[in-house]
């Protein structure tokens, strides 16, 4: 479980995150979301130690996570981050295997159980059969694949994503993230992931948590925050709720185009 308590960050005097409080718990999936500038990244970076907050603190399965050693934090979190590496010239093994950096001592090399990790990993994700292959020549949803398989090679407990769909075809997005609420329901895992799309978020997210101008505004089950009156004073935009048999789906438009224009006459 990550745990974040009244967690303030700043760059310079621009205040971007300001007394938010979260909880993942495992065998869950967590979503954040909000618009641009909302807090997401910056958040979801204090929540694996890339930043330091200005006040507060943040608990991995009840531990300090500024008091763990950098090892011991990338063997309890993975990370899958927007900037792929595309122009690495490594094949689609090595990639994965440097997951498996946080469990080998000083320069030691990879052994017989870490390669098997490794192809479990791949497997895992679907993707064994691409092994062999260079990663910068595979399709966007196949590095997001791949990169979430090195992620499950450090074995962690707590897995990160940093929009993840981001450039992905609509196949791929649902793709990754089904993998991504296997992963919590099946390994038991934490997992946190940025989505922009709302109607992803309501499909794949256990719970959300909604970010407007660095607080939480609202957070619980996808069907309690992803409503008309939390989401348009957050995105100005209009928004309509269309409930289904097995969930529902959100409709957008202008502001502008939901108010009836008023009739002139000659």
């Amino acid at each position: 479980m990550i745990s974040a308590h009244d967690i303030a960050f700043a760059y310079g005097r621009r205040t971007v995150l300001d007394g938010v409080d979260l909880d993942a718990p495992h065998g869950q999936v967590l979503g954040l979301v909000g618009p641009n500038g909302s807090g997401k990244t910056t958040l979801l970076r204090t929540l694996y130690a890339s930043l330091k907050p200005r006040s507060g603190a943040v608990l991995i399965d009840g531990d300090q996570l500024g008091d763990l050693p950098a090892r011991e934090v990338a063997r309890r979190v993975a990370v899958v981050v927007q900037e792929t590496p595309g122009d690495l010239p490594l094949l689609v093994s090595d990639m994965v295997l440097l997951g498996r950096t946080p469990h080998r001592s000083g320069f030691g090399r990879n052994g017989a159980e870490d390669e098997r990790i490794a192809a479990d990993a791949l497997a895992q994700v679907g993707a064994l059969h691409l092994a062999d292959q260079p990663f910068d020549g595979l399709s966007g949803g196949e590095r997001q694949r791949v990169l979430i398989a090195r992620a499950l090679a450090q074995e962690s407990t707590h897995l990160l994503l940093d929009e993840p769909t981001n450039h992905l075809d609509v196949r791929y997005q649902h793709e990754v993230l089904d993998l991504a609420r296997r992963l919590a329901v099946e390994n038991h895992q934490t997992v946190v992931v940025i989505l922009h799309d709302l109607n992803l978020a309501a499909s794949y997210c256990d719970r959300v948590a909604l970010l407007h101008r660095g607080r939480v505004v609202a957070a619980g089950t996808p069907a309690h925050v992803l409503t008309p009156e939390h989401l348009e004073p957050v995105y100005e935009v209009a928004v309509r709720r269309l409930e289904l048999d097995d969930g529902f789906q959100l409709a957008f438009r202008p502001l502008s185009a939901h108010r009836t224009p008023e009739r002139t006459t000659r």
